[in-house]
């Protein structure tokens, strides 16, 4: 019931959705349900899946990507997209730590991140449309769990690099069991696809290795910038990640010509 418990408390803090009262809350529990980020990426890969599917009844593939989209980004409150905006200003716009952090704080947007927001919601959309139907949710069930994967892998063994943040009740020491727990969360889906066909496991062994790439490109670059990362970068990781898995289910899907 602990468990069942701990999902839930990361349910609410990374998306829209209300959780049961029964449920009770204790900031002592945050720092545990990092381990279940992953599956809150399945939940919200059933809804953007289930949007797609209704939509690709009505509409051609790109408009049904784009409402998928949107409805993931609806559902988590733009969380993780805002992370990646403010980490494209940050690291784009300061040169010392002291204004990266500044920059990062700010709740403005600037012209790193509106130019990387866009460019990487548009190419999300672009992809999903390239793919067949059933790749296509494949891919959305494939991608958001193994996205969260990559950013909790910052947690499991980087420092957090601010004394207080939005991510900070969740960014205390992560055990390695705790992310044995969200690995297990985040490789069940892709294990299944690949079982039932979806996508090839040279595809999906692609989109993990290009996700854990990005980790840790991204996890030196923070530690190198800032000595650590914070809640804006564990978003951008998971955005970046997500990209990465949906180029290589992309690029294996395409059909030769």
């Amino acid at each position: 019931m602990h468990q069942v418990r701990l999902f839930f408390i990361a349910l609410q803090f990374f998306t829209r959705l209300p959780i049961p009262a029964w449920v009770g809350f204790d900031a002592a529990w945050l720092q545990h349900a990092s381990r279940y980020f992953p599956l809150v990426g399945l939940v919200v890969a059933g809804a953007a899946s289930a949007v797609y599917a209704a939509a690709a009844c009505l509409f051609v593939p790109l408009v049904a990507a784009v409402l998928s989209t949107a409805a993931g980004i609806y559902l988590t409150g733009a969380f993780h997209e805002d992370g990646f905006a403010d980490t494209c200003d940050g690291f784009g716009g300061g040169m010392t730590r002291e204004r990266v952090m500044d920059i990062m704080k700010d709740s403005r947007i600037g012209t790193y991140g509106a130019v990387g927001m866009g460019l990487i919601v548009a190419l999300k959309c672009a992809l999903l449309a390239s793919m067949p139907f059933a790749g296509a949710i494949a891919a959305l069930f494939v991608a958001h769990p193994l996205s969260r994967l990559a950013a909790v892998s910052l947690i499991w063994r980087l420092e957090y690099a601010r004394s207080e943040g939005k991510a900070k009740p969740m960014a205390q020491e992560m055990t390695s069991l705790e992310f044995g727990i969200a690995s297990a969360c985040a490789l069940l889906p892709a294990a299944i696809a690949g079982a039932l066909g979806f996508a090839s496991w040279l595809a999906i062994g692609a989109g993990v290795l290009g996700a854990a790439l990005a980790a840790l490109w991204l996890g030196a670059k923070f530690t190198r910038r800032i000595g650590g990362y914070t809640g804006d970068c564990l978003g951008a990781v998971q955005q970046v990640s997500e990209v990465v898995i949906y180029l290589a289910l992309a690029a294996a899907l395409r059909p030769l010509v």
